[in-house]
């Protein structure tokens, strides 16, 4: 299982993937386009052209997780555009709201966290 927590680096690869693509041809778009070592506990987020499926990768240290969620109506509303960088970080919250197909900049949610007020 995987879990996903606060401190993991999360990267959206900007660029469509081609989704024949499996684990060893993840791994060596990784290291060659993005420029990453994809050992080093992040967590990658891949769309296909037609933006109908997610693909996440990751290496828990002993073996890579991959997982696919392929909509079943539709197509994910947000995805980051082609620009300078290849990949573009998000946190778990935007993860979240990207996985069911919102948009994490125009979305209407709590806060990450709340400061805790002082006891009186």
């Amino acid at each position: 299982m995987i879990q996903i927590t606060p401190q993991m680096r999360l990267l959206l690869a900007v660029e469509p993937v081609d989704f024949r693509k499996g684990i060893d041809g993840l791994v060596q778009l990784i290291r060659q386009r993005l420029a990453m070592d994809p050992m080093a506990g992040a967590l990658f987020v891949f769309s296909n052209r037609r933006r109908q499926a997610l693909k996440i990768l990751c290496y828990d240290g002993q073996g890579y997780w991959l997982c696919q969620k392929r909509l079943s109506q539709g197509r994910f509303g947000w995805w980051p555009s082609l620009g300078q960088q290849p990949a573009l970080g998000v946190n778990v919250q935007q993860l979240q709201l990207l996985l069911w197909n919102g948009n994490p900049n125009h979305a209407q949610a709590a806060p990450l966290w709340r400061p805790i007020a002082p006891a009186a």
